[in-house]
């Protein structure tokens, strides 16, 4: 008997939590203290902190005034300097310290740390902000930082190269600033993450079973075996189309189906665009951290009704990126 289909799950292990033990993203357990709990092990952003990363982009615009030469030697030098500027990576609650020494964004990287204002804080480290980011690394070290950090507590994530220019700006106009709204948003997170179910059809098994279900289709299906390729174009095209359109109402369908298999395991939940023709389901739901076990368990039977026919993927835990945006306007 063929052994039965498990659901694939990535971007770390399942987020097991309580009132009274926690654990750090490297997955070893430990006691919360009453003042702060843990998060982010040093291993959560291996991979990003061990190659080189490269800075993108232009640099900012300076002006300059009328000077004497040596004047204008010593601006040239200062602006050769670093330019130290606070790389916001997401806000937490205030209880919180991290586990271990992590990298963060930017070449070199600086450490990530905490800053703490009024019940809040923010996860940020500093970049030269004179060298814009955007390699590759950087991006991969933004998002395991953020998930990494979902998994033991919440997280409102900030968009992806946000800068601010101190400590006293990220507490003072950032968390103070929005102390009310950030606050009741990680209320409404404690104890909860983000999960995204993606599932992506077998292309033969889904092209058998419209061409069986459409007459249509397997007509000109059928018409179209062995015919010459530039004489049946326009049939070909055709074809596609109905093909597509097949799958477009299989996907709300299935979509449906996975709704329907969630009731009960989570709190909410976003509908993805797909984002490639074979798409069957995407979708992210947000999950409390006491049913994680349920909702695995009802996605891996539906996998198993799906066998052959739809490769189901489970990803997270992750922030909750679908249900709380971005924290920081763009600039």
């Amino acid at each position: 008997m063929a052994a039965s289909p498990k659901t694939k799950k990535a971007a770390g292990s399942t987020r097991k939590a309580s009132s009274t033990t926690k654990k750090t993203a490297a997955g070893s357990a430990r006691k919360a203290s009453a003042t702060r709990r843990k998060t982010i092990a040093g291993s959560a952003q291996k991979a990003g902190g061990a190659s080189k990363r490269s800075a993108t982009g232009t640099k900012p615009k300076t002006t300059r005034s009328r000077q004497n030469a040596s004047t204008g030697s010593r601006q040239r030098a200062t602006r050769s300097l670093p330019e130290k500027g606070i790389y916001v990576y997401g806000i937490i609650p205030a209880d919180v310290e991290l586990a271990a020494e992590t990298p963060g964004v930017g070449d070199p990287p600086g450490q990530v740390r905490v800053v703490r204002s009024d019940g809040l804080a923010a996860l940020v480290s500093e970049v030269d902000s004179s060298r814009p980011l955007g390699a590759p690394p950087d991006l991969v070290a933004h998002e395991q930082i953020v998930d990494a950090t979902a998994a033991e507590v919440p997280v409102l994530p900030a968009r992806f190269g946000a800068v601010m220019p101190s400590d006293e700006a990220v507490a003072e106009e950032l968390l103070a600033g929005n102390h009310d709204e950030f606050e009741e948003a990680l209320q409404e997170l404690e104890g909860r993450a983000q999960f995204v179910v993606k599932g992506r059809y077998a292309q033969q098994a889904i092209l058998t079973e419209v061409l069986s279900e459409n007459r249509q289709a397997g007509h000109l299906a059928r018409k179209l075996h062995g015919a010459d390729p530039d004489a049946s174009r326009d049939a070909r095209i055709k074809l596609g189309e109905i093909i597509n359109g097949a799958v477009e109402v299989k996907r709300r369908k299935d979509t449906r189906t996975l709704g329907n298999a969630m009731e009960g395991h989570c709190v909410a939940s976003v509908v993805r665009e797909p984002t490639h023709e074979l798409d069957a389901v995407h979708v992210a739901f947000l999950v409390e951290a006491d049913g994680e076990s349920e909702m695995e368990r009802a996605i891996e039977d539906l996998a198993r009704d799906w066998e052959g026919r739809v490769d189901v993927r489970l990803l997270g835990p992750m922030a909750a990126y679908d249900f709380v945006g971005s924290v920081l306007p763009e600039g």
